[in-house]
């Protein structure tokens, strides 16, 4: 039985979405490659039914079984890729209006 988690119960529906839709390309590649649910979970050490809850977008499933799966599609540089300092727009929003309460302008 999966483990629920509170912190699951507060994912913005906006994440969970993106979540999901994480999965769902994550069975698509499995899919396009032929394989099957048994032979991806024993490549990634897993149970089948975790990666049937990560294909679902099973918020649950730990990240280190995402990255693995996102590894085996040699894909695992797009992960490291998504926290990129110069990506996060909410630190250079707050970086702007730091500067403009110094009076200075920022052009992005």
């Amino acid at each position: 039985m999966p483990k629920s988690s509170d912190h699951n119960d507060f994912l913005p529906p906006p994440a969970a979405q993106a979540v999901v839709a994480l999965g769902q390309s994550l069975a698509l590649a499995r899919q396009r490659r032929k394989e099957s649910l048994r032979s991806w979970a024993q490549r990634m050490g897993v149970a089948v039914r975790t990666v049937q809850r990560m294909e679902k977008g099973d918020p649950g499933v730990g990240m280190g079984v995402y990255a693995l799966a996102i590894w085996l599609m040699g894909r695992s540089q797009a992960l490291a890729d998504v926290a990129l300092p110069e990506f996060d727009m909410g630190a250079l929003d707050l970086e702007i209006q730091t500067a403009q309460k110094r009076g200075r302008r920022v052009v992005p």
